[in-house]
């Protein structure tokens, strides 16, 4: 599976973990998303499930700051859009914050859930927190990684006491 990331350059470059992905060649940098790349999209409709692993070979994360995510996901991208299931931050930024992901972990959790769990944690482990993102979600992601339908994700989520 092909990682890649659409950057806007709105954070520190210091703390951006998009650039530390490319840096390393864990992902590519790209300007444009072509219709056949998996799309993650925190306001997409539609939850990121293990049978779409086929749906497309690249996953793209768009990397912005939180601040200015609605702008930046306003623009129309092409692929196809997906949004993950509730996650806590494993970042020093947004520690246990509910979907305040770094794109690493973004793109981490999307290769957990598609079965490619051994390139999500190869992802992390260039990250001093990178383990902290997976110990607090560890049970999340394996019962995510099952799931057959959205609808089983609102289950999940009163199971673990994070629905509202």
């Amino acid at each position: 599976m092909k990682i890649q990331v659409l950057m806007f350059y709105q954070d520190d470059p210091k703390k951006c973990t998009a650039a530390k992905m490319i840096k390393f060649g864990l992902a590519k940098s790209i300007k444009k998303i072509t219709s056949k790349s998996l799309v993650l999209d925190p306001f997409s409709e539609h939850f990121l499930l293990p049978s779409e692993k086929t749906l497309a070979n690249t996953i793209v994360g768009i990397d912005c700051s939180w601040n200015l995510a609605e702008q930046a996901f306003s623009k129309k991208f092409d692929g196809i859009k997906r949004k993950l299931p509730p996650l806590l931050a494993g970042n020093p930024v947004n520690y246990a914050k509910l979907n305040k992901l770094t794109t690493a972990e973004a793109l981490s959790a999307t290769l957990f859930i598609l079965g490619f769990k051994d390139d999500a944690l190869k992802l992390l482990d260039k990250f001093k927190w990178g383990h902290t993102f997976y110990e607090l979600n560890q049970n999340l992601l394996d019962e995510y990684s099952k799931i057959e339908s959205e609808s089983q994700i609102d289950d999940i989520l009163k199971d673990y006491g994070l629905s509202n």
